[in-house]
């Protein structure tokens, strides 16, 4: 029987924080077979394990802030150098300055980023959905206060605790937003430069978002 092979499929999500990218991010990644590598789920793990690194990192999240590009850039190239990324995957909040852009565009080579999706919603409906959210302080599942756990703040996937994270207060979310005006809106709008920009209403169903996307993809890369 003939064999097909796919060409890798090499994919950024970029958004401000609410607007949906991680779900979306998850259901692409599993729709096209490759990696969901989320920037902030590796910086949280390093807050769970009590390193040195991990303490750092908390205290430059609680305060809205970010990771120098240095060590961003260090964690992504060990990152997609690992075996599951050879086919292809999908980076979840990186870059989000634009030299970290273009640190990546020189790490994976010009041909080595397919497509750039970018999420639009409006700051004050990620402003309210970001300061609802809950999070499972185990696993990461993610609730809000109007859609919370089965149990009074216990985790359905692992039963671990729901809490809010302390980067999700309304001061915290406000200082985030800012700084995403003013440090990655410009890294879109280089990736928009580059031919390599894809904008998507982040307000909605968020099938018919997930099913906008894949075509986005799909129109893109086969």
């Amino acid at each position: 029987m003939e064999s097909t092979t796919r060409p890798p499929v090499r994919l950024l999500v970029f958004g401000r924080q609410g607007a949906g990218k991680g779900t979306q991010a998850v259901r692409l990644a599993e729709q096209f077979g490759v990696p969901h590598i989320s920037t902030g789920d590796m910086l949280r793990a390093a807050v769970r394990e009590g390193t040195e690194f991990g303490q750092r990192a908390k205290e430059i999240m609680d305060a809205g802030h970010l990771v120098s590009d240095e060590v961003m850039l260090g964690l992504i190239s060990e990152r997609l150098a690992q075996p599951d990324a050879v086919n292809g995957w999908l980076l979840d909040g990186f870059p989000r300055t634009l030299q970290q852009g273009k640190d990546l565009m020189a790490l994976t080579g010009a041909d080595g980023i397919d497509l750039a999706l970018d999420l639009d919603v409006a700051e004050d409906v990620v402003v309210e959905r970001i300061s609802s959210r809950r999070v499972c302080s185990s696993c990461g599942a993610n609730y809000s206060v109007q859609v919370p756990p089965t149990s009074p703040w216990t985790c359905d996937v692992c039963g671990g605790e729901v809490t809010q994270r302390d980067d999700d207060t309304e001061q915290a979310v406000r200082e985030r937003l800012a700084t995403y005006l003013l440090q990655t809106i410009p890294v879109v709008k280089w990736f928009e430069e580059q031919g390599l920009l894809a904008t998507v209403d982040g307000v909605g169903d968020r099938d018919e978002i997930t099913e906008e996307l894949i075509s986005l993809v799909t129109n893109r890369l086969f």
